[in-house]
């Protein structure tokens, strides 16, 4: 399996795994150490926290390392009158009567909440290649179903601004 990422996806984990091994990594290290010499670890609560947050950094650094070694680039751009990844997309949704306005990026960048949408979601899906006035569907699961009409574009691209998703 790969993961399709963007040049600045893979360059912004590259620098994530450079400071959690250079710099977080030796910090923690010598927070175990020290908080092993209170004594019992069975009731030594600052040890147990310590070695907590060393594991969640090799395990973050281990994910990033799978993810950058599978990696496929994309190209997100698209034709100048359709939706490619990081444009800015207004939204029309007629169920609800309400206009949303998305971005469209890459799975380790989204976070529907503030209307970055993946591009591997089942909205994303439909929305990449579509241009003004086009309405289509979006088939959440078996069950549930909804339209959506695209109202503007304005071109983007990926400036980094985006963060990428914690855990």
């Amino acid at each position: 399996m790969h993961n399709e990422l963007t040049k600045e996806d893979i360059r912004k984990m590259q620098e994530e795994l450079d400071y959690r091994r250079l710099e977080l990594m030796p910090g923690l290290i010598e927070e175990v150490k020290r908080t092993r010499a209170f004594g019992d670890l069975s009731e030594n609560f600052e040890y147990k926290a310590a070695k907590q947050a060393q594991n969640k950094n090799r395990s973050r650094i281990r994910y990033l390392e799978g993810m950058i070694k599978t990696a496929v680039i994309i190209d997100g751009r698209s034709d100048d009158d359709s939706v490619g990844l990081f444009d800015e997309v207004e939204i029309y949704l007629p169920e609800d009567d309400e206009t949303e306005t998305i971005r469209v990026v890459s799975t380790v960048r989204c976070d529907p909440r503030k209307g970055l949408i993946s591009r591997e979601s089942p909205f994303g899906r439909q929305i990449l290649g579509k241009k003004v006035g086009d309405r289509f569907t979006v088939q959440v699961d078996e069950h549930y179903s909804y339209e959506a009409e695209i109202r503007s574009i304005r071109k983007a691209e990926d400036d980094g601004s985006v963060p990428l998703l914690g855990y």
